[in-house]
């Protein structure tokens, strides 16, 4: 197991030091390919874009499916780490951004390559199909999608069981959390545009100010969540930018916002929406502006974590770690598509890992700082403890899952 997890920690600063963005991960899926084929595994690329299956068949039995995830975030890296990310691209826009593992996609990464070469070469231990993949574009909630579009339960097989893991920035490394039911949200993107009819801003009554219908939209939206949906419903809408106008004395011709929408339920999530697309217009209308654009796009469905698998794995995990370090956690309005896989029928769990040394916690509680959240450029993982945990508790939940018969 220890040299194992050696060569897992290079393989992690490998893949923190190469990341790719959402779509374009070919590299990320070249190596981990390769990992895999040199493990024994038979494997398939370009599945849903650049994402990879590998399978292990070891006797009959039940198919479990492992799965990481491969892109990394348009973030600058300030860590300071020897192996920091040095990588910038070009964005949509042309400009020039970092690209940084700033979610722990490398840490999925690597455990995942490190479960692999434990269980292809300890095949005494289980019995019946492995199934993992790499998961393209999870940032953009689009790869799970993607890849079940791609045919992928239908060409390699439907599997019995589905887990995954995710990096914490505020759990301890050496310890998981867990939560059945739901532990993530829903996640909607919404653009919408307003239109007017732009002029100078000297002579603002021959115009109609898409800028002021958008002031008067922020506040509207505000009293969907407030005044529409149950206090005991969990739901967010979050207008996080604006753009209009060009100059100080130019009253323009649109208006854009961009918002995200968090819910839980399908009945809330279709409240919150058709809630937005109702006061977009009704504000339009009082001004007596063109009706406006409204889009939602990259939508990803809430997770829902199987209660018996939950209750079966978080058992196994408190038997590997102590009951200490396996603790349930709370649920949050974050997003993740790895809740596709439970919505196409299969059984799923994804499990908190944390990530960052407890003195360096410790650290941070003495003067009252919250650590680094996911998604910062200055977070980063303890490699060792962390991927020691993880490998620990995957292959233990793969042994259970997968028991060789008597």
């Amino acid at each position: 197991m220890e040299k194992n997890l050696e060569q897992t920690v290079e393989d992690y600063k490998y893949f923190h030091s190469h990341p790719e963005l959402s779509f374009s991960e070919e590299q990320t899926a070249a190596r981990l390919a390769e990992e895999w084929k040199k493990a024994g595994l038979e494997v398939t690329t370009d599945v849903g874009g650049h994402g990879v299956v590998g399978m292990l068949k070891n006797g009959d039995g039940p198919t479990l499916m492992l799965r990481t995830d491969l892109d990394a975030l348009p973030v600058t890296e300030q860590t300071g780490l020897t192996y920091a990310s040095q990588v910038k691209v070009r964005d949509a826009a042309g400009n020039s951004v970092g690209v940084m593992h700033a979610c722990g996609h490398d840490v999925h990464l690597a455990n995942l390559v490190g479960v692999v070469r434990y269980l292809a070469s300890h095949r005494d231990q289980w019995q019946g199909v492995l199934m993992v993949i790499g998961q393209p574009a999870e940032e953009r909630g689009a790869g799970a999608k993607a890849m079940l579009e791609d045919g992928l339960f239908k060409r390699f097989g439907k599997p019995d069981f589905a887990v995954a893991l995710h990096a914490s920035g505020n759990l301890a490394a050496g310890q998981v959390g867990y939560r059945a039911g739901f532990a993530m949200a829903n996640v909607d993107s919404v653009d919408i545009t307003l239109h007017g009819k732009g002029g100078h801003g000297a002579q603002p009554h021959t115009t109609i100010d898409p800028v002021v219908q958008a002031a008067e939209l922020v506040m509207s939206l505000q009293t969907i969540v407030a005044r529409e949906i149950s206090p005991l419903e969990p739901a967010v809408i979050t207008v996080g930018s604006i753009h209009g106008g060009t100059k100080h004395n130019i009253i323009g011709d649109t208006c854009e916002l961009q918002l995200t929408v968090r819910s839980y339920s399908d009945k809330v999530r279709k409240h919150l929406l058709d809630a937005i697309a109702r006061k977009a217009k009704a504000v339009a209308l009082g001004a007596r502006a063109e009706e406006p654009t409204i889009k939602t796009t990259e939508g990803t469905p809430a997770l829902s974590n199987d209660e018996k698998l939950t209750q079966r794995l978080s058992d196994v995990f408190r038997k590997v770690l102590g009951d200490d370090n396996v603790i349930p956690s709370e649920a949050t309005m974050g997003g993740e598509d790895f809740g596709r896989f439970g919505g196409a029928g299969v059984p799923i769990l994804m499990y908190r890992l944390g990530s960052v040394d407890a003195n360096r916690l410790a650290g941070y509680a003495r003067i009252e700082q919250d650590p680094p959240s996911l998604h910062s450029g200055v977070y980063y993982p303890d490699p060792e403890e962390t991927l020691r945990t993880g490998m620990v508790t995957m292959i233990s939940a793969a042994l259970e899952l997968l028991p060789p018969r008597k």
